[in-house]
């Protein structure tokens, strides 16, 4: 008995590590998928088998997180992922379903899908830049690919709970992919959802994931816009967001260069540098501070952050 135990525990510790690939490679198979019905003439499912592939997109790195079992191999067919669901089957879908009778209908598919294609190539860069300041970590640069696949077939979803309409229309739908192309190759700051710190009480968290379940089984599409427009609306509060951390990370820049100067003894006057945060404050440090001095300020500059509000919590003291 023992001995079967031991045994089903050992394979349960094989299988865990592949649960997170097995999403990812899932979430290709639904996007790939989503091609199919499209040419069927079944839009209704392209659509949300592509919601199904962002939902398995959203879920698979925090498995991978949770089990401990993230990899390199993880993170780069995770990005294959992406680029094949958000970039080449959601074009594919709306070009078939929308635009093969439009004589701009293929160019604007080819350049959503290149621009998806350079948003992901870009995020892979700057995964490997250690220059940026931390609070850049809680921020996507432009869209993210699946937010943008969202607001790609939004105006299809329409078409499916709506029927024909406005929103169907070549004036419209041609201007609105250009601009969904360039939300996700632009520079605006779109915050991390890990990142908003938001502590519910957990009956009322569990009757909201139950409110949101029977509505996206009864109303999947009113769910898919929704939350779509919910996504957009909060680009303007994360673009402030963005501005107060990195108002917050110079001014802690600042105080860490005066706190370094007053260490190694400059006098007040002294021009001083203009620093993004405590990583480049650190580096910054007089030539004259003792090795013993700077590891002192760097340990206590690192004590410090910056909250969801991008206030400092803690002010950096000053060495006696």
């Amino acid at each position: 008995m023992s001995a079967r135990r031991h045994a089903r525990r050992a394979v349960g510790l094989h299988i865990l590590p592949i649960l997170p690939t097995s999403m990812t490679v899932l979430a290709i198979c639904a996007g790939l998928t989503s091609i199919k019905f499209a040419l069927d003439g079944q839009p209704h499912i392209a659509v949300v088998l592509l919601a199904a592939a962002a939902v398995l997109d959203g879920l698979d790195g925090r498995v991978a997180r949770i089990l401990h079992a993230s990899s390199r191999m993880g993170k780069e067919i995770d990005s294959l992922a992406d680029a094949i669901n958000f970039g080449v089957a959601s074009a594919l879908v709306v070009y078939v379903s929308l635009l093969s009778t439009s004589p701009a209908g293929w160019i604007v598919a080819l350049l959503y899908a290149a621009c998806i294609a350079l948003r992901l190539a870009r995020f892979n860069a700057l995964l490997d830049d250690g220059t940026q300041p931390a609070y850049t970590r809680q921020f996507f640069i432009g869209m993210p690919a699946p937010a943008g696949a969202g607001m790609a077939i939004l105006p299809l979803v329409a078409k499916v709970q709506f029927g024909e309409g406005w929103w169907t229309s070549e004036w419209f739908f041609c201007p609105w992919l250009v601009a969904c192309s360039a939300l996700v190759v632009s520079r605006l700051p779109m915050r991390k959802i890990p990142a908003v710190s938001v502590r519910p009480n957990p009956a009322v968290l569990l009757a909201v994931l139950a409110i949101v379940a029977a509505a996206a089984f009864r109303f999947p599409y009113i769910v898919i816009m929704v939350v779509n427009m919910v996504y957009v609306c909060h680009i303007p509060f994360s673009v402030r967001s963005h501005r107060l951390a990195g108002r917050a990370s110079r001014g802690m820049g600042r105080q860490a260069q005066a706190a370094a100067r007053h260490a190694a003894g400059d006098p007040p006057g002294t021009a001083e540098p203009q620093v993004d945060g405590p990583a480049e404050a650190a580096q910054a440090r007089p030539d004259n501070m003792t090795p013993e001095r700077s590891l002192t300020l760097t340990a206590r500059l690192n004590t410090s952050a910056v909250d969801s509000r991008g206030h400092t919590k803690q002010a950096f003291p000053v060495l006696q």
